[in-house]
């Protein structure tokens, strides 16, 4: 299967700003406060390091008993922090499309410990680094595009593809949607109920 972006029909448009809206309602206003924080840092330093990048494990609700979180944590925190700021500033480069600044981002990770494989908690460093460019990816929004008839297949750069289908729905949106960040719209996918 090839990965493919595609149009989406109205009903669909409005499941995914119904879900938009019940994450408001569901999770609260202080829910993200993690990531925003994470992002104000990386904002004003330019990296992300070790704390906040457990910090972000818990805003993903992730495992960090891990044979990876160890290594990450036996990783002095200037090497992780150059690593991020490359990352961060792959991901702001106005030069780079949405999808080319994911993959570059990506690649600049993928050294780290805990950012060899999947793209979970990579998004999340990402996304903190660029909140109005990035999205998080998870298995739920992976699956809700594909009920949207917009399969990803898991092979590698799937996170950069993953950008791509996001902004090609982007650029489709309606009102109130068409302000969406590709944030807003990986909240959407996230908590859209199966069809």
């Amino acid at each position: 299967m090839t990965d493919q972006t595609g149009e989406i029909g109205s009903d669909d448009w409005q499941r995914l700003i119904t879900a938009r809206e019940m994450y408001t309602r569901s999770a609260g206003i202080h829910y993200d406060e993690v990531l925003d924080q994470v992002a104000q840092r990386a904002r004003s330093e330019g990296s992300i390091g070790k704390a906040d990048i457990g910090a972000l494990l818990l805003f993903k609700r992730l495992r960090g008993d891990t044979s990876w979180a160890r290594a990450l944590m036996a990783t002095a925190d200037t090497a992780v922090r150059q690593a991020t700021a490359a990352a961060t500033a792959a991901v702001r480069n106005p030069a780079l499309s949405r999808s080319e600044a994911a993959r570059a981002g990506r690649a600049a990770l993928a050294g780290l410990p805990g950012f060899t494989r999947g793209d979970a908690l990579a998004s999340t460093v990402l996304t903190a680094a660029a909140p109005h460019r990035m999205a998080v990816y998870d298995r739920r929004a992976h699956a809700s595009l594909h009920s949207l008839g917009i399969p990803l297949t898991h092979a590698a750069g799937r996170y950069s593809r993953y950008i791509a289908a996001l902004d090609d729905l982007l650029s489709q949106a309606p009102s109130p949607a068409h302000a969406w960040t590709p944030r807003d719209l990986d909240i959407a996918l996230y908590c859209l109920p199966p069809n």
